[in-house]
């Protein structure tokens, strides 16, 4: 017995391919839609391609930008199929080519539900991606004239002032790396000798931050240098007092920019795959509605249309015992080639 049977008539055929024209149509806009988002995302991981560790992250953006273009393409062949369902000839073109083209739109929606699927889960990635290469990128803000690195410093001041945040975790992450290039400090200073060598690696370090990690909000003057020295400022105390840095740090601030985003993606990739099951479903019953007319000869007759000619579990059932045969005649195959092998 066949899955959700319809009556249609001439009028409802009709009606039928002409709504199904029209939200195809919206399915074409929907993918240069996820084409967009998925170019704005891979624009927007390339403008901080020198604060993530590796390039897997652009997996997802790359997939997105493919499912875009192949809702496009897909879309506008379904619309077609509708336009001409409502010329009998031309449609017969078309009747070879349908059920592969339904076939390919089935594994298309199973496509647009695992990218979605990948776009929440970016996430988990991200994480570690940004966690080693923001590490990387604090310990070469000093490289201003090393060749590769001379624009990292400007990198990390704009993303430190455009997130409102400062270092990797937290702002103490600057205290751990020498920030300020050799060539910027005077070596014969007592202060310079003594921070040097009080450090067994050799490096200037110092309870400051770099000027980008200032609260531009903050009613007093940015205290950027001996942020933990109490006695170094007037009424301050830095266990209690709200710092004017911002204490929110650069990794937590970017995985929520980037996940939240792609939060967004993801809702609207599976807002897609709801609406293309919507049109496959239509475009089988447009087909099944067309290819069982009571009278073939008399195109205004009665029809009946369905999603699928069984049931779930008898469909299910036929698709298992044609993949078993599938696999036996394979195998059949493979047993003859290695007996005349052997023959020979």
């Amino acid at each position: 017995m066949a899955l959700m049977v319809v009556k249609f008539d001439l009028k409802k055929r009709v009606k039928l391919a002409q709504f199904l024209w029209l939200m195809y149509w919206f399915s074409v806009m929907a993918g240069v839609l996820v084409f967009s988002m998925g170019l704005f995302f891979k624009i927007e991981l390339r403008k901080r391609s020198e604060m993530m560790d590796n390039n897997e992250s652009h997996f997802v953006p790359n997939l997105l930008i493919a499912v875009g273009l192949l809702a496009c393409g897909i879309n506008a062949m379904g619309g077609k199929i509708c336009y001409d369902s409502l010329d009998p000839v031309k449609f017969s073109r078309w009747k070879p080519m349908l059920k592969p083209f339904l076939v390919s739109c089935v594994a298309f929606n199973c496509l647009l539900v695992l990218t979605a699927l990948l776009c929440f889960l970016m996430r988990i990635p991200l994480q570690f991606t940004l966690a080693e290469g923001l590490k990387n990128a604090l310990r070469f803000y000093k490289d201003t004239d090393t060749p590769g690195r001379c624009y990292m410093k400007r990198t990390l001041d704009q993303m430190q002032i455009e997130f409102r945040c400062c270092g990797n975790n937290n702002f103490r992450d600057w205290f751990e790396i020498q920030w300020v290039s050799n060539r910027y400090l005077d070596f014969s200073a007592k202060e310079v000798k003594d921070r040097i060598g009080s450090n067994v690696d050799g490096k200037y370090l110092m309870d400051a931050v770099p000027f980008s990690c200032c609260n531009p909000g903050s009613p007093r003057p940015c205290i950027q240098y001996q942020v933990t020295n109490n006695t170094a400022h007037y009424s301050y105390d830095h266990h209690t007092e709200d710092l004017n840095i911002w204490k929110r740090g650069c990794r937590d601030a970017l995985i929520s920019y980037y996940g939240g985003m792609m939060n967004t993606i993801g809702a609207l990739v599976l807002l897609v795959a709801i609406l293309e099951v919507i049109v496959m479903i239509g475009l089988q019953y447009v087909n099944t509605s067309q290819c069982n007319l009571a009278n073939p000869e008399d195109p205004e007759s009665e029809s009946e249309g369905w999603i699928l000619e069984k049931t779930v579990k008898e469909t299910f059932t036929d698709i298992m015992d044609k993949m078993k045969a599938m696999s036996k005649g394979n195998a059949v195959e493979e047993g003859g080639v290695d007996g005349v092998a052997t023959v020979s």
